[in-house]
């Protein structure tokens, strides 16, 4: 049994993965920035909860030490993600990119950098950066991706910055196996219900990968099918 914690899990992905990993016998943190929400969730699924704000750094340290305080951390979800601003290309400030930025990108890295010495401490910690295949570079570029017509700055490059994060703490940290998966285009309150698979298909990939053993892959992107190109 692994000790997890999700970020952003009062709803959509992340509230349906935690369901699923609480059916399996792991121990997990439900963690959201709304409090009353984290505990209602919790209540609802049988988990923990702690409140989690990703672009607080104070917020980020406490619900760190609470975590700390109940025995520790085998598995961060990096799972707290934001849409932005949906506006033409021409339109887009560097607001709003940063807006979505605060939450995508810096969001995970304020939290692993946070949760960095409980996961030092486990015997199989494992990462798995929730991602998106509108951060491949390669699907964006290719005429025959189902991404390729999609333009949205601000989101699409929050997430190509999360893969790159995702590598580069792969090597940084070797024994941890951090990972980024891509749940595919998933009907939540991201996209307005607009996403063509269910929850339980989206989590299929964020599940297996926060399973993984202490030998599992590292530095990967994947989706329920398998790789993803970078």
């Amino acid at each position: 049994m692994s000790r997890v914690i999700i970020t952003g899990a009062n709803k959509g992905l992340g509230r349906r993965a935690a369901q699923r990993l609480l059916a399996d016998g792991h121990d997990v943190w439900i963690a959201a920035r709304d409090p009353s929400r984290a505990r209602e969730t919790a209540s609802e699924l049988g988990g923990k909860h702690v409140a989690l704000d990703v672009t607080d750094d104070a917020s980020v340290s406490a619900a760190a030490e609470t975590v700390a305080d109940d025995g520790g951390l085998d598995v961060l979800v990096n799972n707290a993600g934001i849409a932005g601003a949906r506006r033409p290309a021409a339109e887009v400030t560097a607001e709003d990119i940063r807006d979505v930025y605060e939450v995508n990108v810096f969001g995970a890295v304020r939290v692993l950098r946070a949760f960095l010495p409980l996961l030092d401490r486990s015997e199989s910690p494992v990462v798995v950066n929730v991602s998106s295949g509108l951060g491949s570079l390669a699907d964006a570029v290719d005429p025959h991706s189902a991404y390729f017509d999609v333009v949205n700055p601000a989101y699409c490059s929050s997430k190509a910055a999360l893969n790159m994060l995702t590598i580069q703490y792969a090597k940084a940290f070797p024994r941890i196996r951090i990972n980024a998966v891509d749940p595919g285009f998933t009907a939540t309150d991201l996209n307005e219900h607009r996403g063509v698979q269910s929850v339980e298909e989206g989590t299929d990939a964020i599940v297996e990968l926060a399973s993984i053993a202490r030998d599992g892959p590292t530095a990967t992107f994947v989706d329920r099918r398998g790789p993803v190109a970078w």
